[in-house]
């Protein structure tokens, strides 16, 4: 197995954090019979006094490191660059977290979802057997502080959920990642976005349920030993 973790600020995390990467790492390879490689073109964690992806200051380093996942990067910004890295690091599966960052900044939810088309295509134009799993948009703060961010969110979600089932194939399956519960800001988040070490095990649980529920990798999620 060839595992590439796609996303945002919540997968690449910052300077000191562990990360919900290592969370499912570790878990696969506690459970799972077979070897698992972690690939993908970037290594770095986000450094908030240079506001760059360029710190390797990891609170546990000792796991394999390798992403495709950034700060303030969405559907927008991985759709141009899913097919490079999958023709150059070679992963079956990909774990993708993406679409806050878009519904922000960038684009709204019927322009969000070309850009998920597009990613796919891409993905599979680079190896038509991929298969992947897709978390939908968790809400945070500015969800909650204003509604109309929120809807848009829930908008995307339910056009997801709809596409994602048209997408899937038989040789290269895309599916819905169970949103984790409960995604509570105050006990999931640090920051009313970004995970907590509590969140970091609730995002590696919903991945990791994904997995062995849909094709029989690893078990069922138990917390690591780390805080």
């Amino acid at each position: 197995m060839r595992l590439m973790f796609v996303g945002d600020s919540m997968t690449v995390g910052g300077a000191g954090e562990h990360t919900w990467r290592l969370r499912l790492w570790r878990h696969l390879a506690r459970t799972h019979p077979a070897p698992v490689t972690v690939v993908g073109p970037r290594t770095a964690l986000h450094d908030p006094a240079t506001d760059t992806d360029t710190s390797e200051a990891y609170a546990d380093p000792d796991f394999p490191r390798r992403h495709l996942a950034g700060w303030g990067e969405g559907w927008f910004h991985m759709a141009p660059l899913i097919g490079a890295a999958v023709r150059e690091h070679r992963p079956d599966t990909l774990l993708v977290s993406l679409g806050l960052i878009d519904l922000g900044f960038y684009t709204n939810a019927p322009q969000t979802l070309e850009n998920v088309h597009a990613f796919v295509a891409a993905a599979r134009a680079a190896n038509p057997g991929i298969r992947m799993a897709v978390m939908p948009v968790l809400r945070n703060i500015r969800a909650v502080e204003r509604p109309e961010f929120g809807a848009e969110c829930e908008h995307f979600n339910d056009l997801l959920a709809k596409a994602l089932d048209g997408l899937s194939t038989e040789e290269s399956p895309v599916l819905p990642a169970p949103r984790p519960e409960p995604w509570d800001l105050d006990h999931a988040t640090h920051d009313g976005t970004h995970p907590s070490p509590a969140g970091e095990h609730l995002l590696a649980a919903a991945f990791a349920d994904t997995l062995h529920r849909a094709w029989e990798i690893g078990g069922p999620y138990g917390p690591d030993t780390l805080a």
